[in-house]
């Protein structure tokens, strides 16, 4: 088993708080993450229909037999049990008794926060990091990471990404697609998810949205909500600031998982990556969801967003820390020229007093500098953040 990153975050919420939620998609590894680090504690799984109508008949004799603590998988199938969870946990008044797991952002959150609040840690797991990767399939090109995506199971057990990646979304929409949502045109959904892969980076645009795949942009909205409770797309929200700038107001959308999105595009091979029109798209994908994973490995929310002005200046992604800025540009070119630089300039004008870092992720190998800019590969991202922000793990 390949040791992540949010397993001291882990360990460190289950001595502060008696109940630590751990959710995100599924096969991100949170089962396996929670079995590992608490291998001492009794495991149940609500996915198993007996013992799923058990925690419904009988609450009160399924937490008796586990009085001693539990990992209590994929909660968000028996959401009732958690008032129970809480009386008992109030009773005992001690930390450490019961670790949850949850695939579906919103119902495991809707209920956590009216039965758990202040009683729970909090910690979104999604699927490999660059480094954990590299931990299994060690000097992965770019290329490869793109059209691989990080899904554990994938690098666990020699799978082929394509076949893997095509039976995760199909699972994912004959399953959990329709416990959450009457969506009765499953193939239209589909499409929809499609051409969301094909506006990964871009703004996103409901109304242009729905008319490609033909539904209102009030649907397309509903399905955005869907994707996004179930760990599949991204919303970056963009930067405010008191400027004279106009500035954008529309999210950018991206997905949980490069090579989802990949497959979804059509992709299967390595060697359709390198010419693909949406490479670059790709590669952005890959370095804002490694920002991502370094904020929720620590157990914290995301502070990222992206700035675009109306007069066409733009960085990719903003790392905020207690009002300071990193400034973080993507490139997907392995060769450095200081006009790639540009954005980055003109945002440190705009803004030189809030501005902590500039970066510049590029698709190279070689990390170097370039006038206070750190120039790094995306492997190096995670290590730069930690550096702007040496607080936190």
């Amino acid at each position: 088993m390949i040791q992540r990153a949010a397993e001291q975050t882990l360990r460190r919420l289950f001595v502060q708080y008696p109940v630590v939620t751990v959710t995100g998609p599924r096969q991100s590894g949170k089962t396996t993450l929670c079995r590992a680090t608490f291998p001492e504690l009794e495991y149940v799984n609500l996915e198993r229909p007996d013992i799923r109508e058990r925690a419904i008949d009988d609450p009160l004799g399924l937490l008796r037999r586990l009085r001693d603590g539990a990992i209590i998988d994929e909660i968000q199938r028996v959401p009732e049990l958690l008032s129970y969870i809480q009386v008992e946990v109030d009773a005992s008044n001690r930390t450490g008794r019961f670790v949850l797991t949850g695939s579906h952002q919103l119902r495991v959150s809707e209920a956590v926060s009216q039965s758990l609040a202040g009683r729970t840690g909090l910690i979104r797991l999604l699927p490999f990091s660059i480094a954990e990767a590299a931990l299994a399939r060690p000097s992965m090109t770019v290329d490869e990471m793109l059209a691989t995506g990080f899904y554990p199971r994938i690098y666990d057990h020699g799978l082929d990404p394509a076949q893997a990646l095509g039976d995760y979304f199909e699972t994912y929409v004959e399953r959990d697609v329709r416990q959450v949502s009457e969506i009765r045109n499953l193939q239209t959904f589909q499409r929809f998810v499609r051409l969301c892969a094909g506006r990964v980076g871009q703004l996103l645009n409901m109304h242009s949205l729905g008319n490609d795949v033909g539904v209102s942009h009030t649907t397309a909205r509903h399905w955005i909500s869907v994707l996004e409770a179930g760990f599949v797309v991204h919303l970056l929200p963009p930067f405010h600031a008191n400027l004279s700038k106009r500035l954008i107001k529309s999210p950018k959308l991206y997905f949980y998982d490069v090579g989802l999105a990949a497959h979804l595009l059509g992709i299967e091979t390595v060697a359709h990556i390198s010419a693909h029109p949406l490479r670059g798209a790709l590669f952005e994908n890959l370095v804002v969801m490694e920002a991502l994973k370094h904020r929720y490995n620590s157990g914290r929310r995301s502070n990222l967003t992206f700035y675009r002005d109306s007069g066409g200046t733009e960085v990719d992604l903003i790392y905020e820390l207690a009002g300071d800025l990193v400034a973080i540009e993507v490139k997907a070119g392995e060769t450095f020229t200081p006009a790639l630089l540009a954005n980055l300039s003109t945002f440190g004008k705009l803004l030189k007093e809030r501005v902590r870092g500039q970066l510049l992720v590029y698709a190279g190998s070689e990390p170097q500098s370039h006038r206070g800019v750190f120039i790094i590969p995306p492997e190096q991202l995670e290590k730069r953040l930690r550096e702007h922000d040496p607080g936190r793990a």
